[in-house]
């Protein structure tokens, strides 16, 4: 009977031991206590107002919500940094009558991460994605909103993988 409980008791302290490393996000163990994003200036040729501050906060939601990282304004462990360098709307598909029926908004995001604490992990990357609308749509108000929310979505996702989860 001593066996038994012995045999469960290193059971149970093995796998409560075990889930430390492990999250829901599949970060693992993160070496750093602080991260830092710093303001992603726009400097594509099309200049949509507002959009560097705003993907500037959805990366650092993102991370915030997926870490338990703190965030500070400067010294961070991690810096994310960068700025939007590319922001085009272009026409996808015709009609018969060589009208266009589809626009995609792409949006290119040049990223420079810094881990002090592990220089392994460093990179310097792009990433992008789009959103495809009716051409008869204007890109502005909730139909601009929608597209900058998914876009801004994969983009900061595909920046937390890269840099944090490791996929």
């Amino acid at each position: 009977m001593k066996n038994l409980h012995l045999i469960t008791a290193f059971v149970l302290i093995f796998t409560l031991n075990s889930c430390s490393v492990y999250n829901f996000t599949g970060t693992g163990k993160i070496d750093a206590k602080t991260f830092q994003v710093n303001f992603f200036q726009n400097n594509s040729d099309l200049i949509e107002p507002g959009i560097d501050r705003t993907f500037t906060l959805n990366l650092q939601d993102l991370i915030q919500n997926q870490t338990n990282l703190n965030l500070v304004k400067s010294g961070g462990d991690l810096i994310y940094e960068g700025e939007i360098v590319d922001y085009r709307i272009s026409p996808m598909t015709a009609t018969a009558d060589q009208q266009a029926s589809q626009n995609r908004l792409n949006i290119r995001v040049n990223v420079r991460f810094t881990n002090k604490n592990k220089e392994i992990d460093n990179f310097e990357k792009t990433f992008d994605f789009f959103y495809d609308y009716p051409a008869t749509t204007q890109l502005n108000g909730a139909t601009l909103n929608t597209a900058l929310d998914e876009i801004f979505l994969r983009i900061t996702q595909d920046i937390f993988n890269e840099s944090l989860a490791k996929w």
